[in-house]
């Protein structure tokens, strides 16, 4: 692959200031709403993710409710949230993990690239670390392959960065 030709990268990240504003909001409003009072609801960040705790399922479910409401509208992606199952927490609570997912795993990866074959255009695509770099001749091509790629639902909230031409 020539340096010299256009490219542009596949990419799966988030804004972890948006994701902490977010955050920050759930936490007033699970503080403040009349329905979390003594449900013993609590959100904590972790290096993963977030956990959400709770006295019921129905409060915790509530919880993931109001952190996801507050994620959408500062534009973070849904589909970087995984949540994990709900298990049972000390003193009959529940708890729940829930994943932020960043970068773009090997198998979604290998989906995409097989994806952008499957165009039949005079690109190539590589695997790079958690993204993928797509390279051609033709800038019309990439810019084919990136509206191709807006379609198709790999369950990843891609972007497209690091134009070159």
């Amino acid at each position: 692959v020539r340096a010299d030709m256009p490219s542009f990268d596949v990419v799966n990240t988030v804004d972890s200031a948006e994701v902490q504003n977010a955050f920050q909001q759930t936490l007033k409003e699970l503080q403040t709403r009349y329905d979390f009072k003594d449900t013993g609801t609590e959100l904590e960040r972790t290096e993963d993710g977030f956990v959400i705790r709770s006295s019921t399922e129905g409060r915790l479910e509530a919880a993931l409710e109001v952190l996801q409401e507050r994620l959408a509208k500062r534009k973070v992606s849904l589909k970087n949230l995984e949540p994990q199952k709900v298990e049972p927490g000390p003193r009959s609570s529940f708890r729940q993990a829930i994943k932020l997912k960043q970068g773009i795993q090997v198998e979604k990866a290998r989906e995409i690239v097989q994806n952008i074959k499957g165009a039949k255009l005079k690109v190539q695509a590589q695997i790079m670390d958690d993204q993928v770099r797509v390279t051609g001749k033709n800038r019309d091509d990439l810019q084919t392959i990136i509206q191709m790629l807006r379609k198709v639902d790999v369950g990843l909230d891609l972007q497209f960065v690091n134009m070159r031409d």
